[in-house]
């Protein structure tokens, strides 16, 4: 559909339907569409999500339930959520037999980035807060760009998009099912490539693949940021380099060569002290964790480039707010130091009894890992209490012994059923139960309730002060975190 489908040159009143509408990158879309003048309409379940409130602030009208009558008669686009079929959803299948064009929202997406000077930001883990770590710096400066995260950031006004202006646009793009091909980028960053998805993808080779494919797809002289330090996405980027001789390779991390090399970094009292080859000034973060530092240099890298990009422009004669001024490091180091992450990315929930709660989406267990040493040695007094709930049955399975090792900083350890996902059924062959026994081998005091509200009075009598008790997982678990510190706080 997408090669048959163009965006009219002015959105302004173009009807646009959106079955899903409540879904993180869906609000975000209807955000950025309404922005540029479409008239947005949509549908979704009656569950209610933060994104409620961003639809409702917005004007955006949509239906708490799906029908054929939802869809408006004057509709010219529909896009929708991948949760949802165009065979079984009665809007898109009134949709196909109207003859009113459908995507899906990475297609969606891929349009959206035909019309502006795009860059893709890709990786198994870190492109969330990479994403916020450039809106961050471009807010900052001031830039003519829309900013796509996969996540809400508090520096957006709590939503999971910055927009202002539509000369360049910086998104989240996913690799699950090669999404990301969709997209049109003029620059790539891949965090890292490791096996994950594996629903969908045979092994760790076919996700390098995927990727190198997405690195392929830049344009003529396009660039590719790549994290030196991780295997995978130096495997690629070294595949691409083979085909690709015509494309800017940048490299970050610890390893790399080059201005992005981490030369210095510090961690300490709540924050990282952190340096970078080619840079004089040197950068704070006060989010945990030694990988927040690499997606810190990969969003710097990220962003000189569009920087360089807008000089250019302005050197071509098209005039731009920052004419004549070289880029502005010091606001983009103010930048990195208030940021205060993303929804479910190391997030403080709230304190009470002299617990601190903390939920973070965390559900590979390398991302576990990492950010398990992140907060260790952010709050090296506390207690670690781990709440976590594994996310489908296919990487559970799949990464089975891997989980059993990744917990060794939290002190306690606590695990639920598996949190299924709509796009697998069960088939009994890994267990919850086979999870507590791999994880039990590694670790002393790990803990089970099949459901999240089961571990509540156990945890109410067990948190101490001076703990933290920390939700974790692409679950629902996170939901335990906010009851007991609700109940904490009234019983305490």
């Amino acid at each position: 559909m997408t090669e048959s489908f163009r965006l009219p040159d002015s959105l302004a009143g173009f009807p646009v339907h959106l079955v899903g509408i409540k879904g993180t990158g869906m609000a975000a879309l209807a955000e950025i569409l309404s922005a540029r003048g479409a008239r947005i309409t949509g549908s979704d379940t009656a569950e209610k999500f933060y994104t409620d409130a961003l639809l409702q602030h917005l004007s955006i009208p949509y239906r708490e339930c799906f029908a054929a009558e939802n869809l408006p008669a004057e509709a010219r686009l529909v896009v929708h959520s991948a949760a949802y079929r165009r065979e079984e959803n009665p809007e898109l299948i009134a949709a196909a037999a109207r003859g009113i064009p459908v995507l899906s929202y990475p297609e969606a997406l891929g349009l959206l980035s035909g019309v502006s000077d795009s860059s893709g930001i890709s990786g198994v883990h870190g492109k969330s807060t990479t994403t916020a770590l450039c809106g961050a710096i471009l807010k900052e400066w001031g830039f003519p760009a829309t900013v796509l995260v996969g996540a809400e950031v508090p520096s957006f006004g709590g939503r999971s998009t910055l927009v202002q202006g539509e000369r360049f646009l910086v998104a989240e793009t996913c690799e699950y099912r090669r999404h990301f091909l969709n997209f049109r980028p003029a620059r790539i960053v891949i965090t890292s490539i490791e096996p994950d998805h594996l629903d969908y993808f045979r092994d760790l080779e076919d996700m390098i693949s995927a990727f190198t494919s997405y690195g392929i797809s830049l344009p003529p002289r396009g660039a590719l940021i790549y994290c030196h330090d991780d295997p995978g996405a130096r495997t690629s980027a070294a595949r691409i380099r083979a085909q690709r001789s015509d494309l800017v390779m940048i490299p970050y991390g610890r390893s790399a060569a080059g201005p992005f090399k981490v030369s210095r970094e510090e961690p300490g009292g709540g924050r990282t002290i952190f340096a970078l080859a080619g840079w004089r000034n040197e950068f704070t973060l006060k989010i945990p964790g030694a990988h927040n530092v690499l997606n810190a240099a990969a969003a710097l890298a990220l962003c000189s480039l569009l920087w360089t990009a807008e000089r250019e422009e302005r050197m071509r004669g098209v005039p731009r707010p920052r004419e004549g001024r070289a880029m502005d490091v010091a606001a983009a180091a103010r930048a990195i130091e208030s940021f205060t992450g993303s929804r479910r990315r190391s997030e403080i929930v709230g304190e009470a009894g002299g617990i601190l709660f903390m939920d973070d989406y965390a559900h590979h267990p390398t991302a576990i890992e990492n950010t398990l040493a992140g907060i260790r040695s952010f709050y090296p007094e506390r207690r670690l209490v781990v709440d976590f709930m594994s996310h489908t049955y296919s990487r559970t399975r799949a990464l089975l012994h891997e989980f059993g090792k990744c917990f060794h900083a939290a002190d306690s350890v606590i695990l639920h059923r598996i949190y299924a996902s709509a796009r697998e059924q069960d088939d009994g062959g890994t267990t919850a139960r086979d999870l507590y026994a791999e994880v039990s081998r590694n670790h002393p005091r790990v803990k089970y309730f099949p459901e999240p509200i089961d571990a509540g009075p156990f945890l109410f009598s067990e948190l101490k002060p001076g703990d933290l008790f920390l939700t974790m997982g692409a679950g629902d678990n996170w939901k335990l975190g906010r009851e007991l510190l609700s109940t904490i706080k009234g019983a305490r």
